[in-house]
């Protein structure tokens, strides 16, 4: 009998303390990124220790951003919320209440949290987000459980036109063979076939090529502390790749993102994904992961686990980019996407002085200028845009061919332009308020009105400085 009850205690005990532990987390950032990397099938990119990381976990083919541009993607991100529900939805502007983030639940829940370096959330990080801001790979201490964040921007846009000196040093650890030959890259069909836009896109596989060895040091480290066991480890782009038509836009280059899990003991190695997932689902996966409940607010949902419900649909915006008002929304099931311009009469290209650095969009303006543009390269230089678009991102990957007019897809136009508003019905999309309104309601910092107007004052023909606030 005393045999019996000693053993119905022991098994209590180990149950208890099998539930007692909780995974550390591990969130690996990369800026300015679509899923070029080789385990997503992309034969021109160099990923070797992303690839082997992929093998070991899940991959995700359907991740996709609710912003195409860092400080709202990035805001999204780490409260678990639409940017246009809590007003930063604007890029560069700043948010001057925000919610509060999934790294103070955690450390609410007994996390100790690390998020040394890039914040970007366009909003100042509130106290008691984290517990430490020291680069937790060359110093200090993580106290178990933990959740890490680590950000590497050698991906970042303003790095595919870099100087010499930078490009160096930025892959001073690649090889020969992990260089990319311009006269090799695949351009999609809306770039012209021009020695700049070759080279950018080179350039940025090569970069890639610099992060996939930074990667490596992290999974590294994580092996030689004996920690990779019970880590999840989650790496992702903040959204798709920097070139022009790709990051700002709502395509699937601005949107889609490389999504990559690994989880021992809970996620199948070399598993892959094909359901919807969308940033906003982070957070709420992180809570859920670490046994922590997760607040009503949040408006992502848990994808790892038994017994997740996959999504329909995901949904992205567009709002102010830098000085240059548009405002565009969109919604994309697993095969088509749905996307809405409010300010048809502004076209594509406005110009954002900071998007025109890139030489891919210098030489595309002066092309374009020179009427030497053909096909789909026209298309993004039109004088305005249609009110509604829909692809079919499985048959036209890369959104050339617009469907909104096609009576064949008119069941699909209908189906999707209902989700898109329920959506922003239901999100509560302060895209439709004048951003003056805004500041004046105290959501928002003034800041079109003082840098914005210095920037609109460089090139009143190229951006809409009459339209910052919506006009409807």
């Amino acid at each position: 009998m005393r045999f019996l009850s000693l053993l119905s205690a022991l098994l209590f005990l180990g149950t208890v303390l099998a539930a007692d532990i909780r995974p550390n987390i591990v969130l690996i950032g990369a800026e300015d990124i679509s899923p070029n990397l080789g385990c997503y099938g992309d034969k021109y990119a160099i990923t070797p220790n992303l690839d082997r990381f992929a093998s070991q976990g899940a991959r995700f083919a359907r991740c996709f951003t609710h912003a195409p541009v860092c400080a709202p993607s990035r805001s999204g991100l780490i409260t678990g919320m639409y940017p246009t529900t809590i007003g930063s939805h604007h890029m560069r502007s700043t948010l001057l209440k925000p919610p509060v983030t999934f790294t103070e639940e955690l450390r609410n829940a007994g996390y100790f949290v690390a998020w040394p370096g890039k914040t970007d959330f366009n909003f100042a990080v509130p106290k008691g987000a984290f517990d430490s801001t020291v680069n937790w790979i060359n110093k200090g201490e993580l106290k178990e459980p933990f959740f890490a964040y680590i950000n590497f921007t050698v991906t970042h846009e303003s790095q595919i036109r870099a100087t010499k000196a930078a490009y160096q040093k930025n892959t001073v650890r690649l090889k020969d063979s992990d260089r990319h030959d311009p006269a090799k890259a695949s351009l999609p069909p809306y770039y012209p076939d021009a020695p700049e836009v070759r080279q950018n896109i080179a350039t940025y596989y090569d970069n890639i090529s610099a992060l996939d060895y930074l990667v490596g040091d992290v999974l590294k480290w994580l092996d030689d502390k004996k920690l990779a066991d019970n880590t999840l480890v989650v790496f992702f782009g903040d959204h798709g790749w920097g070139m022009s038509r790709g990051k700002r836009w709502l395509y699937d280059s601005g949107l889609r993102a490389p999504l990559l899990v690994r989880w021992p003991g809970k996620i199948k190695p070399g598993s892959v994904r094909e359901d919807l997932v969308a940033f906003l689902d982070l957070a709420p996966t992180f809570l859920t992961a670490a046994g922590a409940k997760v607040p009503d607010r949040m408006q992502g949902r848990n994808f790892l686990g038994e017994g997740v419900k996959e999504r329909d649909y995901i949904f992205a915006a567009r709002d102010r980019m830098d000085e240059t008002f548009d405002r565009i929304r969109a919604v994309r099931d697993k095969r088509f996407k749905y996307i809405r311009n409010y300010y048809p009469e502004l076209p594509y290209a406005q110009t954002i002085l900071y998007m025109d650095e890139m030489p891919t969009m210098q030489v595309s303006r002066k092309l374009n200028a020179g009427g030497k543009l053909t096909g789909p390269q026209k298309l993004f230089f039109a004088p305005t845009k249609p009110k509604e678009e829909l692809y079919d991102c499985e048959a036209d990957p890369h959104e050339i061919k617009n469907l909104a007019d096609d009576p064949t897809q008119a069941v699909k136009l209908t189906e999707l332009r209902a989700a898109l508003d329920k959506w922003v019905k239901e999100s509560n999309d302060l895209g439709e308020v004048p951003e003056t309104e805004l500041i004046k309601r105290g959501l928002v910092q003034d800041r079109i009105s003082t840098e914005y107007a210095e920037r609109i004052k460089m090139h009143p023909e190229g951006s809409n400085a009459s339209t910052l606030a919506p006009k409807r």
